[in-house]
Protein backbone atom coordinates (compact mmCIF):
# COMPACT_ATOMS: atom_id res chain seq x y z
CA UNK A 1 0.00 0.00 0.00
CA UNK A 2 1.09 3.92 -1.16
CA UNK A 3 1.56 5.87 1.71
CA UNK A 4 -0.30 8.68 -0.34
CA UNK A 5 -3.78 8.64 -1.03
CA UNK A 6 -4.46 7.04 -4.55
CA UNK A 7 -7.60 7.88 -6.99
CA UNK A 8 -9.91 4.93 -7.98
CA UNK A 9 -10.44 5.25 -11.44
CA UNK A 10 -12.47 3.30 -14.07
CA UNK A 11 -10.92 1.33 -16.90
CA UNK A 12 -11.40 4.34 -19.30
CA UNK A 13 -9.87 6.77 -16.35
CA UNK A 14 -6.99 4.72 -16.18
CA UNK A 15 -6.44 4.12 -19.88
CA UNK A 16 -6.15 7.85 -20.35
CA UNK A 17 -3.55 7.62 -16.88
CA UNK A 18 -1.59 4.91 -18.43
CA UNK A 19 -1.13 6.35 -21.58
CA UNK A 20 0.02 9.98 -19.98
CA UNK A 21 2.59 7.74 -18.32
CA UNK A 22 4.21 6.24 -21.26
CA UNK A 23 4.74 9.39 -23.11
CA UNK A 24 5.74 10.63 -19.84
CA UNK A 25 8.88 7.97 -19.98
CA UNK A 26 9.37 8.24 -23.38
CA UNK A 27 8.87 11.55 -24.50
CA UNK A 28 8.37 13.89 -22.26
CA UNK A 29 10.80 13.74 -18.95
CA UNK A 30 13.88 13.54 -21.50
CA UNK A 31 12.92 16.72 -22.75
CA UNK A 32 12.16 18.27 -19.05
CA UNK A 33 15.59 20.03 -18.83
CA UNK A 34 16.65 21.18 -21.81
CA UNK A 35 13.39 22.99 -22.74
CA UNK A 36 13.75 24.59 -19.41
CA UNK A 37 17.01 25.59 -19.65
CA UNK A 38 16.40 27.29 -23.36
CA UNK A 39 12.82 28.10 -22.54
CA UNK A 40 11.82 26.34 -26.03
CA UNK A 41 8.23 25.39 -26.62
CA UNK A 42 8.81 22.14 -27.45
CA UNK A 43 6.15 21.98 -30.79
CA UNK A 44 7.32 18.34 -31.33
CA UNK A 45 5.55 17.85 -27.77
CA UNK A 46 2.49 19.58 -28.69
CA UNK A 47 2.66 17.21 -31.52
CA UNK A 48 2.44 14.22 -29.38
CA UNK A 49 -0.14 15.35 -27.44
CA UNK A 50 -2.68 15.81 -30.56
CA UNK A 51 -1.31 12.73 -31.83
CA UNK A 52 -2.13 10.77 -28.97
CA UNK A 53 -5.65 12.49 -28.05
CA UNK A 54 -4.68 14.26 -25.17
CA UNK A 55 -4.54 17.46 -26.31
CA UNK A 56 -8.83 16.97 -26.96
CA UNK A 57 -9.73 14.28 -24.67
CA UNK A 58 -12.24 16.83 -22.19
CA UNK A 59 -13.61 18.11 -25.60
CA UNK A 60 -16.99 15.54 -26.19
CA UNK A 61 -17.20 12.82 -28.89
CA UNK A 62 -19.61 14.22 -30.98
CA UNK A 63 -17.20 17.51 -31.69
CA UNK A 64 -14.30 14.57 -32.21
CA UNK A 65 -12.65 14.55 -29.06
CA UNK A 66 -11.75 11.79 -26.70
CA UNK A 67 -15.10 12.43 -24.80
CA UNK A 68 -12.89 12.09 -21.04
CA UNK A 69 -14.11 12.73 -18.04
CA UNK A 70 -12.59 15.69 -16.00
CA UNK A 71 -11.36 12.52 -13.37
CA UNK A 72 -9.43 11.23 -16.47
CA UNK A 73 -7.97 14.97 -17.36
CA UNK A 74 -6.62 15.22 -13.45
CA UNK A 75 -5.42 11.63 -13.59
CA UNK A 76 -3.09 12.87 -17.32
CA UNK A 77 -2.08 16.40 -15.94
CA UNK A 78 -1.24 15.00 -12.30
CA UNK A 79 1.06 12.11 -14.12
CA UNK A 80 2.58 14.73 -16.51
CA UNK A 81 3.41 17.17 -14.01
CA UNK A 82 5.42 14.80 -12.34
CA UNK A 83 7.68 14.14 -15.49
CA UNK A 84 7.84 17.62 -17.16
CA UNK A 85 5.48 20.65 -15.35
CA UNK A 86 5.90 22.95 -18.40
CA UNK A 87 4.27 20.07 -20.65
CA UNK A 88 1.48 19.98 -18.03
CA UNK A 89 1.09 23.33 -18.49
CA UNK A 90 0.61 23.48 -22.39
CA UNK A 91 -2.03 20.58 -21.38
CA UNK A 92 -3.85 23.22 -19.02
CA UNK A 93 -3.52 25.82 -21.69
CA UNK A 94 -5.08 24.23 -24.50
CA UNK A 95 -8.12 22.96 -22.02
CA UNK A 96 -8.43 26.26 -20.40
CA UNK A 97 -8.97 27.61 -24.13
CA UNK A 98 -11.31 25.21 -25.25
CA UNK A 99 -13.38 25.55 -22.11
CA UNK A 100 -15.31 28.63 -22.93
CA UNK A 101 -16.08 26.92 -26.16
CA UNK A 102 -17.86 24.28 -24.53
CA UNK A 103 -20.41 27.04 -22.26
CA UNK A 104 -21.46 28.36 -26.23
CA UNK A 105 -25.21 27.70 -26.35
CA UNK A 106 -24.86 28.94 -30.41
CA UNK A 107 -24.81 24.95 -31.20
CA UNK A 108 -23.43 25.55 -34.85
CA UNK A 109 -20.71 28.30 -33.79
CA UNK A 110 -19.58 25.40 -31.51
CA UNK A 111 -19.79 22.69 -33.47
CA UNK A 112 -17.76 24.55 -35.79
CA UNK A 113 -14.88 26.14 -33.11
CA UNK A 114 -14.61 22.73 -31.64
CA UNK A 115 -14.22 20.82 -35.04
CA UNK A 116 -11.14 23.22 -35.77
CA UNK A 117 -9.23 21.80 -32.61
CA UNK A 118 -10.26 18.34 -33.20
CA UNK A 119 -9.51 17.80 -36.70
CA UNK A 120 -7.48 20.78 -37.86
CA UNK A 121 -5.20 21.07 -34.89
CA UNK A 122 -6.00 24.62 -33.92
CA UNK A 123 -5.17 26.10 -30.55
CA UNK A 124 -7.19 28.17 -28.06
CA UNK A 125 -5.96 30.93 -25.74
CA UNK A 126 -7.71 31.94 -22.84
CA UNK A 127 -7.20 36.05 -22.85
CA UNK A 128 -9.08 38.10 -19.76
CA UNK A 129 -6.15 39.29 -17.64
CA UNK A 130 -4.26 42.89 -17.80
CA UNK A 131 -1.24 44.25 -15.76
CA UNK A 132 -3.92 46.53 -13.70
CA UNK A 133 -6.91 43.65 -13.92
CA UNK A 134 -5.83 40.77 -13.12
CA UNK A 135 -7.22 39.23 -9.76
CA UNK A 136 -10.22 41.82 -10.69
CA UNK A 137 -10.94 41.59 -14.27
CA UNK A 138 -14.15 43.63 -14.08
CA UNK A 139 -11.88 46.71 -13.86
CA UNK A 140 -10.13 45.56 -17.02
CA UNK A 141 -9.44 48.85 -19.56
CA UNK A 142 -9.29 46.55 -22.52
CA UNK A 143 -12.41 48.33 -24.54
CA UNK A 144 -15.24 46.23 -27.56
CA UNK A 145 -16.72 49.47 -29.35
CA UNK A 146 -19.40 48.62 -32.27
CA UNK A 147 -17.92 49.13 -35.90
CA UNK A 148 -19.01 48.33 -39.21
CA UNK A 149 -21.36 45.86 -38.62
CA UNK A 150 -18.88 44.32 -35.85
CA UNK A 151 -16.68 45.44 -32.92
CA UNK A 152 -13.52 47.52 -32.84
CA UNK A 153 -11.34 45.90 -30.01
CA UNK A 154 -8.48 47.68 -28.44
CA UNK A 155 -6.09 47.17 -25.27
CA UNK A 156 -3.56 45.10 -24.17
CA UNK A 157 -4.23 41.47 -22.64
CA UNK A 158 -1.05 40.24 -20.02
CA UNK A 159 0.40 36.64 -19.29
CA UNK A 160 -1.81 34.53 -21.97
CA UNK A 161 -0.68 30.89 -21.61
CA UNK A 162 0.08 29.53 -25.41
CA UNK A 163 0.26 33.15 -26.73
CA UNK A 164 2.30 33.44 -29.58
CA UNK A 165 1.39 29.81 -30.46
CA UNK A 166 -2.75 30.04 -30.48
CA UNK A 167 -4.78 30.18 -33.84
CA UNK A 168 -7.81 31.86 -31.74
CA UNK A 169 -7.95 34.26 -28.65
CA UNK A 170 -11.14 34.13 -26.61
CA UNK A 171 -10.85 37.96 -25.75
CA UNK A 172 -12.57 39.47 -21.97
CA UNK A 173 -13.62 43.59 -23.36
CA UNK A 174 -15.51 46.07 -21.86
CA UNK A 175 -18.27 47.36 -23.69
CA UNK A 176 -19.40 49.70 -22.01
CA UNK A 177 -16.69 51.34 -19.84
CA UNK A 178 -17.74 52.25 -15.70
CA UNK A 179 -20.13 49.57 -16.10
CA UNK A 180 -17.97 46.78 -14.63
CA UNK A 181 -19.37 43.02 -14.93
CA UNK A 182 -22.45 44.39 -16.77
CA UNK A 183 -20.59 45.66 -19.72
CA UNK A 184 -17.76 42.82 -20.23
CA UNK A 185 -18.75 40.20 -23.66
CA UNK A 186 -15.89 37.52 -24.80
CA UNK A 187 -14.97 37.55 -28.34
CA UNK A 188 -12.95 35.45 -30.29
CA UNK A 189 -9.97 36.83 -32.19
CA UNK A 190 -7.81 35.56 -35.15
CA UNK A 191 -3.99 35.70 -33.95
CA UNK A 192 -3.27 36.30 -37.57
CA UNK A 193 -5.63 39.33 -37.80
CA UNK A 194 -4.60 42.73 -38.30
CA UNK A 195 -3.76 44.79 -35.14
CA UNK A 196 -3.20 41.32 -33.00
CA UNK A 197 0.42 41.36 -32.06
CA UNK A 198 1.55 38.63 -29.92
CA UNK A 199 5.11 38.40 -30.00
CA UNK A 200 5.83 39.82 -26.90
CA UNK A 201 6.98 36.78 -24.51
CA UNK A 202 7.75 36.74 -21.25
CA UNK A 203 11.12 35.65 -19.95
CA UNK A 204 9.85 33.51 -16.64
CA UNK A 205 10.74 32.44 -13.35
CA UNK A 206 9.53 28.56 -14.22
CA UNK A 207 7.34 26.76 -16.71
CA UNK A 208 9.69 27.76 -18.91
CA UNK A 209 8.59 25.50 -21.77
CA UNK A 210 5.65 26.84 -21.88
CA UNK A 211 4.17 30.03 -23.74
CA UNK A 212 3.25 32.89 -21.59
CA UNK A 213 3.00 36.58 -23.52
CA UNK A 214 1.31 39.94 -23.78
CA UNK A 215 -1.10 40.91 -26.63
CA UNK A 216 -1.30 44.02 -28.12
CA UNK A 217 -4.98 44.48 -29.65
CA UNK A 218 -6.53 46.99 -32.20
CA UNK A 219 -8.72 44.46 -34.66
CA UNK A 220 -11.77 44.49 -35.89
CA UNK A 221 -14.26 41.48 -35.22
CA UNK A 222 -17.06 40.33 -36.98
CA UNK A 223 -20.03 40.07 -34.85
CA UNK A 224 -20.55 36.41 -35.60
CA UNK A 225 -17.11 36.28 -33.61
CA UNK A 226 -19.26 37.15 -30.02
CA UNK A 227 -19.00 34.14 -27.86
CA UNK A 228 -20.66 35.86 -24.58
CA UNK A 229 -22.42 39.15 -25.22
CA UNK A 230 -22.37 41.92 -22.95
CA UNK A 231 -23.08 41.08 -19.42
CA UNK A 232 -22.26 37.87 -19.93
CA UNK A 233 -18.55 37.40 -20.24
CA UNK A 234 -17.57 37.29 -16.94
CA UNK A 235 -20.15 34.57 -16.31
CA UNK A 236 -18.19 32.65 -18.93
CA UNK A 237 -14.99 33.16 -18.05
CA UNK A 238 -15.24 32.47 -14.38
CA UNK A 239 -17.57 28.92 -15.62
CA UNK A 240 -13.72 28.29 -17.18
CA UNK A 241 -11.78 29.11 -14.70
CA UNK A 242 -13.53 27.02 -12.51
CA UNK A 243 -12.65 23.99 -14.85
CA UNK A 244 -9.23 25.21 -14.84
CA UNK A 245 -8.75 25.69 -10.86
CA UNK A 246 -9.16 21.36 -10.77
CA UNK A 247 -6.77 21.29 -13.38
CA UNK A 248 -3.86 23.35 -11.77
CA UNK A 249 -4.94 21.84 -8.29
CA UNK A 250 -4.01 18.39 -10.10
CA UNK A 251 -1.21 19.90 -11.78
CA UNK A 252 0.42 21.13 -8.41
CA UNK A 253 -0.16 17.44 -6.61
CA UNK A 254 1.78 16.00 -9.32
CA UNK A 255 4.67 18.29 -8.76
CA UNK A 256 4.22 17.56 -4.93
CA UNK A 257 4.51 13.66 -5.46
CA UNK A 258 7.48 13.69 -7.36
CA UNK A 259 9.53 15.90 -4.86
CA UNK A 260 8.17 14.01 -2.07
CA UNK A 261 9.31 11.06 -3.74
CA UNK A 262 12.68 12.53 -4.68
CA UNK A 263 13.45 13.65 -1.36
CA UNK A 264 12.01 10.29 0.32
CA UNK A 265 14.43 8.05 -1.94
CA UNK A 266 17.15 10.30 -1.01
CA UNK A 267 16.69 10.45 2.85
CA UNK A 268 16.22 6.54 2.65
CA UNK A 269 19.99 6.43 1.30
CA UNK A 270 21.97 9.20 2.61
CA UNK A 271 23.82 9.37 5.93
CA UNK A 272 24.40 11.91 8.75
CA UNK A 273 25.77 11.48 12.01
CA UNK A 274 25.88 7.86 11.90
CA UNK A 275 22.49 7.08 10.27
CA UNK A 276 19.89 7.55 7.55
CA UNK A 277 18.47 10.77 6.84
CA UNK A 278 15.11 9.63 7.39
CA UNK A 279 15.71 7.91 10.70
CA UNK A 280 16.01 11.27 12.59
CA UNK A 281 12.80 11.91 13.97
CA UNK A 282 12.29 15.33 12.95
CA UNK A 283 12.29 14.38 9.21
CA UNK A 284 10.12 11.66 9.40
CA UNK A 285 7.65 13.63 11.12
CA UNK A 286 7.86 16.08 8.54
CA UNK A 287 7.72 13.60 5.61
CA UNK A 288 4.65 12.00 7.70
CA UNK A 289 3.23 15.06 7.72
CA UNK A 290 3.85 16.00 4.00
CA UNK A 291 2.46 12.62 3.09
CA UNK A 292 -0.93 12.88 5.01
CA UNK A 293 -1.26 16.91 3.27
CA UNK A 294 -0.64 15.37 -0.42
CA UNK A 295 -3.51 12.44 0.26
CA UNK A 296 -5.80 15.34 1.28
CA UNK A 297 -4.66 17.93 -1.61
CA UNK A 298 -5.58 15.30 -4.26
CA UNK A 299 -8.58 13.62 -2.61
CA UNK A 300 -10.33 17.09 -2.50
CA UNK A 301 -8.95 17.52 -6.34
CA UNK A 302 -10.42 14.03 -7.64
CA UNK A 303 -13.73 15.30 -5.45
CA UNK A 304 -13.80 18.17 -6.77
CA UNK A 305 -13.15 16.63 -10.57
CA UNK A 306 -15.95 13.83 -10.18
CA UNK A 307 -18.30 16.46 -8.41
CA UNK A 308 -17.99 18.85 -11.75
CA UNK A 309 -18.97 15.46 -13.85
CA UNK A 310 -21.90 15.27 -12.25
CA UNK A 311 -23.11 18.34 -13.38
CA UNK A 312 -22.16 20.20 -9.54
CA UNK A 313 -21.64 23.60 -9.22
CA UNK A 314 -18.11 23.17 -8.36
CA UNK A 315 -17.28 26.99 -7.65
CA UNK A 316 -16.33 26.79 -4.26
CA UNK A 317 -15.27 23.00 -4.15
CA UNK A 318 -12.33 24.30 -7.31
CA UNK A 319 -11.23 27.12 -5.01
CA UNK A 320 -10.61 25.10 -2.65
CA UNK A 321 -9.02 22.38 -4.42
CA UNK A 322 -6.64 25.04 -6.29
CA UNK A 323 -6.05 26.79 -2.91
CA UNK A 324 -5.39 23.08 -0.65
CA UNK A 325 -3.49 21.69 -3.53
CA UNK A 326 -1.37 24.85 -4.79
CA UNK A 327 -0.21 25.45 -1.05
CA UNK A 328 0.24 22.12 -0.54
CA UNK A 329 2.73 21.45 -3.14
CA UNK A 330 4.46 25.19 -2.21
CA UNK A 331 5.36 23.34 1.30
CA UNK A 332 6.52 19.83 -0.15
CA UNK A 333 8.83 20.46 -2.78
CA UNK A 334 10.06 23.39 0.08
CA UNK A 335 11.08 20.77 2.31
CA UNK A 336 12.48 18.31 -0.55
CA UNK A 337 14.60 21.45 -1.05
CA UNK A 338 16.11 21.38 2.18
CA UNK A 339 16.21 17.50 2.32
CA UNK A 340 18.77 17.56 -0.68
CA UNK A 341 20.23 20.89 0.92
CA UNK A 342 23.24 21.99 -1.63
CA UNK A 343 22.07 19.25 -4.08
CA UNK A 344 19.16 20.02 -4.43
CA UNK A 345 20.16 23.85 -4.81
CA UNK A 346 21.96 23.28 -7.93
CA UNK A 347 20.94 22.45 -11.64
CA UNK A 348 19.93 19.83 -12.47
CA UNK A 349 18.39 18.89 -9.65
CA UNK A 350 14.73 18.37 -10.61
CA UNK A 351 13.61 19.37 -7.17
CA UNK A 352 15.80 22.82 -8.32
CA UNK A 353 13.23 22.83 -11.81
CA UNK A 354 10.14 21.73 -9.34
CA UNK A 355 10.84 24.67 -7.09
CA UNK A 356 10.68 27.20 -9.76
CA UNK A 357 8.03 25.71 -11.76
CA UNK A 358 5.40 25.60 -8.78
CA UNK A 359 5.41 28.86 -7.97
CA UNK A 360 2.84 29.78 -10.22
CA UNK A 361 0.52 27.34 -9.38
CA UNK A 362 -0.30 29.94 -6.79
CA UNK A 363 -0.55 32.70 -9.04
CA UNK A 364 -2.50 31.65 -12.04
CA UNK A 365 -6.32 30.82 -12.49
CA UNK A 366 -6.44 32.80 -9.37
CA UNK A 367 -4.26 33.88 -7.10
CA UNK A 368 -4.59 31.94 -3.33
CA UNK A 369 -5.72 35.42 -2.24
CA UNK A 370 -8.64 35.76 -4.52
CA UNK A 371 -9.68 31.51 -3.80
CA UNK A 372 -9.85 32.52 -0.25
CA UNK A 373 -11.84 35.27 -1.39
CA UNK A 374 -14.10 33.08 -2.85
CA UNK A 375 -14.31 30.73 -0.10
CA UNK A 376 -14.97 33.60 2.67
CA UNK A 377 -17.69 34.83 0.00
CA UNK A 378 -19.65 31.87 -0.09
CA UNK A 379 -19.30 31.22 3.50
CA UNK A 380 -20.83 34.34 4.16
CA UNK A 381 -23.72 33.74 1.56
CA UNK A 382 -24.50 30.79 3.25
CA UNK A 383 -24.30 32.01 6.75
CA UNK A 384 -27.06 34.85 5.78
CA UNK A 385 -29.20 33.18 3.20
CA UNK A 386 -27.54 35.93 0.41
CA UNK A 387 -26.40 35.41 -2.96
CA UNK A 388 -22.31 34.46 -3.43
Amino acid sequence: MDVVWEPQLSAEERRWHDLAAQLSVEYFAPLAVEIDASQRYPHETVQRLRDSGIATMALPKQHGGGGASLVAYCAVVEEIAQSCASTSGIVATIQLGAAPLLLLRDEQLKRDLLRGLTERGEAVSFALSERNAGSDPASMQTIATPESGGWRIRGQKCWIGGGGAAHWYVVFAQTEPGAGKRGIAAFLVDAKARGVDDSRLEDKMGMRGTRTATIELDTWVEHARVLAPPGEGLRMAFGSLDVGRIGVAAQACGMALAAFRLAVGYAAKRRTFGQLLIDHQALGFNLADLAARISAARALTYEAAKAHDNYADVSVLAAQAKLIASETSHDVIDAALQIFGGAGYVKPNPVERLYRDQRVTEIYEGTSEIQRLLIARAIRAHATGGSV
